[in-house]
């Protein structure tokens, strides 16, 4: 083996890195939805959670990825600590995938249908179909040519590597070197280093396959690097837990502890037999497709042993992890979870629901108080939206970091509607401190509204209550039927503010009211108005990504100028919200 076969041998490595990860990108985005409605489905069913985590690192490709997820999700309170130890325990599974694919590429035979399935005889007509995908086409259909490349990529970089370490069954160096690697703790120790440098247990498979093809790696050597591999994959997962919560600490820790444990008690089971019973299949050199089973037995007995343990696992890390007293946290977004566009815009959905509802708990709050006024409550408000302003201020950075990820066209026009409307949600809040802040210098001053104002008052509160309720209900549940609500009773709270106004000037000219509080009416009718305003635009935007119109004006004439339904409504509300007599 000389230096150009070095050259190759890195290249190929390249190749088949860059192939396995473009792949699982890819993979990622063609599957994003259904990706995001089976996390969201996660249940504490210990089953679920297992067969959750074979699926995703099936899709993806990689037990490191899939675990730096889990520690995201825990870590943003997406996953209980619970569920996340399944859903590891279902990724050890699922990465040998890889390891089966790979093992294709060692089918001998002269039969033409078995020649078939060699992927080094379908791969070119993969390249083929995925670079014409990839250039004529757009979305889906794109990332399924990305997937085609990614693979066939993967493919040669294989094919390549071996080809490089063809000449190494000459080299009598390196059949001693794996002649050495028998020592299984030496192999566990190699096994882990190696797939802790490139941190991907697949590839490290991968690799050993390569190699494998000398007809140099034997059982008893390429059985023990298996399981350190196992092993050092955990260091992604260890690194990716700095600065996360103890809860992500813990899931990280039950990903290195499923391993070494698992690796120590197969790796006592191995020696035994090695040493009393000396199979002779051991000294068999290994075939890419036995590397691919001892890698798939090892990974499933190791669950069979320690899925009943699940308990036992969560108990440790609590204990080596403990809980300590803590303030509350104002919420925030792991940046994790961008490994998983797809999963990261379904939390981020998850917060601006949470938004939604603490902005308009606040505004209902504020309403409230005009009857029960206390000086807690005022606090609470004040409180409420500077946690309504941290929410924009979080989704907001997050959302624009998501929109630079591959996602996919449905996923960037859902980041576009969050963008618009946490927007809005942080103006309603505003909105609910400018109205404690008017019935405060009413009490301040001393100054009462008449009974007819007050009566006039009440009518737009509740009107301000329904269309407060309505938007966030369209939002909330995508309902378009609750979206239809809000624009003509919009309308009415408009006619409202103007026929109040107006009726305050007929107060004042009667001796009824003072100029004094007439500022204040001002300020108040203002600030419903307004609200009513950003509700206008969350419900109107929900209509815009149904019918793929992002322009909401146009979208709110159309609803006006042509829609017998709104002119019902509209009529039905202003009975409905009709003034008295002064």
């Amino acid at each position: 083996m000389d230096i150009f076969d070095v050259l190759t041998l890195i290249g190929g490595l390249s190749l088949f890195l860059f192939g396995m990860n473009i792949m699982g990108e890819a993979l990622e985005r063609r599957a994003g939805g259904s990706l995001r409605t089976l996390l969201s489905k996660l249940t504490t069913k210990k089953l679920m959670g297992l067969f959750t985590g074979l699926a995703v690192t099936a899709v993806i490709q990689s037990s490191s990825a899939t675990t730096v997820m889990v520690v995201g999700f825990v870590n943003s309170g997406l996953m209980t600590l619970k569920q996340a130890i399944n859903v590891i325990m279902g990724a050890n599974i699922g990465t040998t995938v890889t390891a089966w694919i790979l093992s294709l590429a060692g089918i001998e035979s002269g039969n033409i249908f078995v020649k078939l399935l060699k992927p080094t005889s379908f791969t070119p007509i993969l390249a083929a179909l995925g670079i014409i995908f990839y250039m004529t086409s757009s979305s889906k259909k794109k990332d399924t040519g990305t997937i085609l490349l990614g693979f066939a990529t993967l493919m040669f970089g294989m094919d390549t590597m071996s080809d490089a370490v063809a000449g190494l069954a000459e080299v009598e160096g390196f059949r001693n070197m794996f002649i050495l690697f028998k020592n299984p703790i030496l192999g566990v120790l190699v096994g882990a280093v190696l797939t802790a440098i490139i941190q991907s247990s697949s590839a490290s498979v991968g690799i050993l396959q390569a190699l494998a093809a000398t007809g140099h790696v034997s059982y008893s050597a390429a059985i023990p690097i298996i399981m350190g591999q196992n092993i050092g994959t955990c260091i992604t997962a260890i690194l990716s837990s700095f600065g996360t919560n103890k809860n992500a600490k813990r899931a990280a820790l039950v990903h290195l502890f499923f391993n070494i444990i698992g690796t120590i008690t197969l790796l006592i089971v191995f020696t035994i037999i090695k040493e009393i019973l000396n199979p002779v299949i051991l000294d068999e050199a290994a075939s890419l497709f036995g590397i691919a089973v001892a890698h798939s037995a090892f990974n499933i007995i190791c669950t069979i042993i320690l899925y009943p343990m699940s308990g036992f696992l969560e108990r440790l890390v609590n204990k080596l992890v403990p809980n300590s007293e803590t303030k509350e946290t104002m919420p925030e977004i792991d940046d994790r979870l961008l490994l998983t566009p797809s999963v990261a815009l379904e939390y981020c959905h998850k917060l601006a629901v949470e938004m939604a509802n603490t902005s308009a708990a606040a505004l209902k709050k504020s309403l409230e108080a005009f009857d029960n006024y206390t000086d807690e409550i005022a606090a609470d408000i004040r409180k409420i939206e500077g946690k309504t302003d941290h929410y924009e201020d979080v989704l907001g950075t997050y959302l624009v970091k998501l929109s630079g990820r591959p996602v996919s066209e449905q996923e960037s026009v859902e980041i576009a509607k969050l963008l618009k409307v946490i927007g809005d949600f942080e103006r309603i809040s505003d909105h609910s401190v400018n109205l404690i802040e008017s019935l405060e210098e009413l009490r301040e001053k001393n100054i009462e509204f008449s009974d007819s104002a007050q009566a006039d008052l009440n009518t737009i509160f509740a009107a301000v209550i329904e269309i407060l309720d309505s938007s966030l209900e369209s939002f909330i549940n995508n309902n378009l039927d609750a979206a239809a609500k809000v624009e003509p009773l919009e309308e009415i709270i408009d006619n409202l503010k103007e026929k109040m106004r107006m009726r305050h000037i007929t107060r004042l000219q009667k001796g009824n009211c003072t100029i004094e509080a007439g500022f204040i009416w001002s300020d108040l009718l203002t600030n419903l108005e307004r609200t009513s305003d950003h509700c206008s635009n969350i419900a109107g935007c929900i209509f815009d990504v149904a019918h793929n119109n992002m322009n909401i004006h146009e979208s709110l004439r159309e609803v006006r100028n042509n829609s017998p339904e709104y002119r019902e409504m509209y009529e039905a509300y202003k009975k409905k919200y009709a003034l008295g007599q002064i």
